[in-house]
């Protein structure tokens, strides 16, 4: 019983670590990549779908991001979503491709980029902490309802705790990792 609950509560953790890291993907470091552009959804054939299945997406540059439209009418559509995406690029286009450059952060925004990642990564610890909640409020409802022993709980609790140190540390891993690549010049 005890190790299907800790079980369940280490995918649920292993979950925070991993939409976190998916949360990172978004955050603009000095480097392009085409994780800034997942959250854009474009308008095709009266379906708003996802920018990297309407066309082919590519990092040909450490600065740039070129967008190739596997239709030339959705250029337009492409470029009007990326602005309304408020990320502070300006795409170009020659007619076939649409390129963005990003421009280079200052220190300033650099560290207020690391700023927001901290609360990102923080908020990450809280969820792995009402996991944790959780699987000992569920242990705990074993034990009164005598499915397990006192002893058996007292072990199982020190087990929650583990898996809630090791989520912890994977998630100060991927901040230090993102803060190291954002704070790169």
């Amino acid at each position: 019983m005890t190790k299907e609950v800790i079980a369940d509560m280490k995918t649920h953790m292993d979950k925070s670590v991993d939409a976190l890291r998916r949360e990172y993907q978004k955050v603009r470091t000095g480097r392009a990549t085409t994780g800034l552009l997942d959250d854009i959804k474009v308008e095709y054939y009266g379906n708003p779908s996802p920018l990297s299945q309407v066309a082919t997406l590519a990092v040909p540059e450490s600065r740039t991001i070129t967008i190739q439209p596997w239709e030339a009418k959705l250029i337009p559509v492409i470029e009007k979503a990326i602005m309304n995406a408020n990320l502070g690029f300006t795409p170009a286009n020659d007619g076939k491709t649409i390129r963005i450059s990003l421009p280079p952060l200052t220190e300033e925004r650099r560290k207020e980029i690391v700023k927001m990642l901290k609360k990102m990564a923080e908020d990450a610890k809280v969820a792995v902490r009402n996991i944790r909640r959780e699987g000992i409020d569920s242990l705990k409802k074993l034990e009164k309802d005598k499915q397990i022993s006192e002893d058996d709980l007292k072990r199982a609790e020190k087990e929650v705790q583990d898996v809630t140190n090791a989520s912890v540390a994977k998630i100060d891993e991927v901040l230090t990792h993102k803060e190291k690549e954002v704070m790169e010049v």
